[in-house]
């Protein structure tokens, strides 16, 4: 199963077009646009996603894109009008068995969307819906202690009830972004862990999609 995997663009998608090779699954952690409050943004990067080579494009929200959280009638008008599947807080079923579950929270970071506060029961009932039975979990945040670090510090920032709700669900592969400089990739615990953000701190396009060839009944994966 192919599969490329991206996060953050910030209205910057048209820029990773030659590197997304094509195949069985594209999955985009969130933070598709800027400032969040232009209803332009969110059409043009639907049309973007739709036509990619892909058999499904799923994608979840982050903090950046206000208008998921303060709009969701709209937005659901454009997901209607384009052939993508967007992921609240909710799983999607592959033709081929694999489940996928999107969840856009994260710990309160500068009052963007879909922010609660951090170790609150709000967003501790937000992980413990995620099904012990998920395959691919895709979260905008990283869990604390996985990828969630600014290069010259040794501060984690990501989410700790996260980290906590992974050691019951053990999904085989997480992706997120949210943290520009955590991006890469690690092996814990079972997990194949991704931050995917493919523009730097300053937003500028300099990491590239990860695209992997993943067996899901061995967990084993091959970077393309």
């Amino acid at each position: 199963m192919r599969i490329t995997l991206l996060s953050d663009t910030h209205t910057n998608h048209r820029q990773v077009t030659s590197q997304l090779l094509g195949g069985d699954l594209l999955i985009h952690a969130g933070d598709i646009m800027n400032s969040g409050y232009r209803r332009s943004e969110v059409t043009e990067f639907c049309g973007w996603f739709e036509w990619q080579d892909y058999d499904n494009c799923v994608f979840i929200a982050g903090n950046h894109d206000r208008l998921f959280e303060d709009e969701p009638d709209y937005v659901k008008t454009v997901l209607s009008d384009y052939g993508v599947d967007y992921l609240e807080d909710e799983f999607l079923v592959l033709d081929n068995g694999v489940k996928i579950w999107g969840s856009p929270w994260q710990p309160e970071f500068y009052d963007w969307a879909f922010n609660l506060p951090r170790n609150g029961k709000e967003l501790e009932s937000k992980w413990n819906k995620i099904t012990t039975d998920v395959d691919i979990l895709v979260t905008h945040g990283p869990p604390w202690g996985h990828l969630d670090t600014v290069k010259g510090q040794n501060l984690n920032l990501g989410c700790e009830l996260l980290t906590e709700r992974l050691k019951v669900v053990k999904p085989k592969i997480h992706v997120f972004g949210h943290i520009h400089s955590g991006y890469g990739y690690k092996f814990h615990d079972g997990t194949h862990y991704f931050n995917a953000a493919v523009l730097d701190e300053d937003y500028y396009y300099k990491q590239k999609p990860f695209t992997i060839d993943w067996d899901p009944e061995t967990n084993e994966i091959k970077f393309i």
